[in-house]
């Protein structure tokens, strides 16, 4: 008689220093739970660990794109399919309370049950550079527009000498002035504020080279990766990151451009209750991916006459502006899906 091998299941519940794994058989029984060290060693063990109880099928790892997104690496490089579990029922934990193993537990019960169906990022391509590239390059932004306000705000509180001369400049000449400001050693007002000045001036010209030289290698690897979605009008650099960063390195994990849009928020979601049918408007999703669709209908709507009549057929028909918007942000996601990389960059996913 042949005794097959069992078919597991894990959990893991990442942290920072300590991932703590769960093991389930084919039958939903717990065979055990342990932790492990966040390091390529742990990682080495957490699998062993897993694999000594039989056949590994299927792993759910709670938060795959922060403490979790080196164990999920390691296993996609061995192979075993990993997916992406929400974090535990609220309700279910008031009433249970928490703890890691319970967590771990909890993970691998939802990928064992089918509760947790999306498949996890890959993580190990040209689409994670532009990611790490965009972090960089939106604290920079966020940074030079910062200092430019705080330029602007001693501008309009500094002496009447410097404020008569610098109230009425762009930014462009505002930061060329104040950056050639030499105020000396003298500590009155009129220097020092000249020396804030020019010291905000330098910091937000610094950061502007930082942030073209971040769009230059951005603009290269977008080119690279899909040049059929940025040879698409009102797609940018910057939008088509956004919305290649939201699909991830394997695309084809989302199964229909439907699951795409509900992954950029641009999905209506049915509210309809009794006699009540309505949908309401979508708040969750990658909410920087749902900024670079409304940008492409921005966009659209200057450069593109459909655009136009369209947004102008729905307000007839009794929709607001927004509503419009909300409804093309919707066929601008299914226009995305069908140029998403999905062969040349996705070749492990099935």
């Amino acid at each position: 008689m042949t005794t097959l091998a069992r078919s597991i299941t894990g959990g893991v519940d990442p942290h920072l220093d300590v991932h703590v794994a769960a093991a389930l058989d084919e039958r939903g029984t717990l065979l055990g739970v342990e932790s492990f060290e966040t390091s390529t060693r742990g990682y080495r063990k957490l699998l062993a660990w897993l694999a000594s109880f039989g056949h590994l099928e299927l792993v759910g790892i709670e938060g795959t794109g922060s403490y979790g997104a080196g164990l999920t690496r390691h296993l996609h490089e061995a192979g075993v399919a990993v997916v992406e579990v929400d974090r535990p029922n609220r309700q279910r934990r008031r009433r249970k309370g928490k703890s890691d193993p319970e967590d771990a537990v909890s993970a691998a019960r939802a990928a064992q049950s089918g509760d947790a169906t999306g498949e996890a990022k890959t993580r190990d391509g040209n689409v994670e550079v532009m990611r790490v590239l965009r972090i960089a390059r939106i604290s920079a932004r966020k940074s030079r527009t910062q200092a430019i306000n705080q330029m602007r705000s001693l501008v309009s509180t500094a002496p009447e000498p410097i404020r008569a001369e610098l109230r009425d400049l762009s930014v462009y000449h505002l930061l060329e002035r104040t950056a050639a400001y030499r105020p000396g050693t003298k500590r009155d007002i009129t220097s020092v504020t000249k020396l804030a000045l020019r010291m905000l001036a330098h910091r937000a010209q610094d950061l502007e080279v930082e942030i073209k030289e971040l769009d230059a290698i951005l603009k290269s690897l977008v080119k690279e990766t899909a040049p059929a979605l940025i040879a698409r009008l009102g797609i940018g650099t910057d939008a088509a990151s956004a919305l290649l960063i939201a699909a991830g390195d394997n695309p084809g994990r989302l199964r229909s451009e439907a699951s795409f849009a509900h992954l950029c928020g641009a999905s209506p979601i049915d509210a309809s209750s009794g006699k009540s049918e309505r949908h309401r408007l979508n708040r969750s999703g990658d909410r920087q991916a749902n900024s670079a669709l409304w940008h492409i209908v921005l966009t659209r709507m200057v450069y593109d006459p459909n655009t136009r009549h369209y947004i102008e057929r729905r307000m007839k028909e009794g929709k607001t502006k927004k509503e419009a918007f909300r409804c093309l942000k919707r066929y601008v996601a299914r226009e995305v899906y069908n140029y998403l990389p999905r062969e040349q960059f996705a070749l492990d996913s099935p």
